[in-house]
């Protein structure tokens, strides 16, 4: 297991173009750290800087204790498990699980016990004379996790291993991932553009957005507390609610003149007030609801429509009767949170 530090890590390409701009952050001894965010973000670019797959531009990568930045890949002590499985087609899946095993001079007999405990631990043992083209493909990417495991790293790099999975086998893969590292205990980095996987799976969240680091937290600190609007909107299914809003020296007030806080915020001028769907309490209030559709989810139900004007959403539980038509909301005050209309960073 191993600490991994990043001091003002930077990657620009040799066109100019800054994919990573100076990022700095600590991965503690055998914590699960989730990087997400939207595609071309920078966080496999982060990623593979770490494996050494990628040059670093500026700055220091330490893992261990150890300065990396010019080691090799293979003298970093880490696994990478890939999106497409990696697999060699005309290899059986013990020979795969053992590849690296064997590169490195291993004796035959501790490859044996290694691949055997790998088996075991991912339920492979009755596939290991299979080929990967005889398997599903949470099959392969439990193939794929076994060559890893089998190596003993100090540090698992993961990059969107489930996104090539249907819906189905992402939930019961990403259950297996993050239980298996929890029982390995190994220093884990994740990259995904999957807020669900992001939230369920980590220890702790980095939210990427344009190669640059927005927020870094636990995932209720993420959810909770976003640290920008780009947060609230990205981290979350549905999103927060998001209204453009007026703040004076006595309240805050929506474009159609509803008060929906009478604290002063300490500025004049143009403001975004965010809320969670849950956290709307329909059918009481001052702010209308204007409810265009009802999305029926089995547990819960889905409320889309538009409050001044804007569009909004709320949650309500299985046995509310709420039908397309306008509402009453109420929106609470200490749900609401406050950004800057201009940077878009929580006030």
């Amino acid at each position: 297991m191993a600490r991994v530090t990043l001091d003002r890590v930077r990657k620009v390409y040799p066109n100019g173009f800054e994919a990573v701009k100076p990022c700095s952050f600590e991965i503690e001894d055998g914590e699960f750290l989730v990087l997400v965010g939207p595609s071309g973000c920078g966080k496999s670019t982060l990623l593979r800087m770490v494996a050494g797959l990628e040059d670093i531009t500026d700055g220091t990568l330490t893992i261990g204790g150890r300065e990396v930045n010019t080691v090799d890949p293979a003298n970093r002590d880490i696994a990478m498990v890939f999106q497409n499985y990696a697999l060699y087609p005309h290899m059986t899946v013990r020979r795969n699980i053992a590849y690296g095993l064997k590169n490195r001079g291993t004796s035959k007999d501790q490859i044996a016990a290694k691949v055997d405990e790998a088996a075991r631990m991912l339920n492979l043992t009755e596939y290991l004379d299979r080929k990967p083209s005889q398997l599903s493909g949470g099959q392969r990417q439990r193939v794929a996790m076994g060559r890893a495991i089998v190596r003993n790293p100090a540090l698992f790099l993961f990059d969107e291993p489930l996104s090539n999975l249907d819906a189905k086998l992402r939930n019961q893969m990403r259950i297996e991932i993050k239980a298996l590292q929890r029982r390995l205990g190994v220093t884990s980095i994740y990259v995904t553009h999957d807020q669900v996987e992001a939230m369920t799976m980590a220890d702790r969240i980095i939210v990427l957005n344009g190669g640059v680091i927005e927020q870094i937290g636990t995932p209720a600190e993420i959810y909770h507390s976003p640290a920008s609007t780009f947060v609230a909107s990205f981290m979350g299914a549905p999103p927060m609610n998001l209204i453009e809003a007026t703040s004076d020296d006595a309240a805050v007030r929506l474009a159609d003149g509803t008060t929906v806080m009478q604290t002063p915020t300490g500025r004049s001028g143009p403001i975004t007030v965010g809320i969670r769907p849950e956290d709307v309490r329909v059918g009481q209030g001052s702010a209308t609801f204007d409810v265009a559709l009802v999305e029926e989810l089995g547990a819960h139900r889905l409320l889309h429509g538009s409050v001044s004007g804007q569009p909004f959403t709320a949650h309500v539980l299985k046995e509310s009767d709420v039908t397309a038509g306008t509402h009453r909301i109420d929106l609470p005050v200490d749900a609401l949170a406050l950004f800057d209309a201009d940077t878009g960073m929580r006030l």
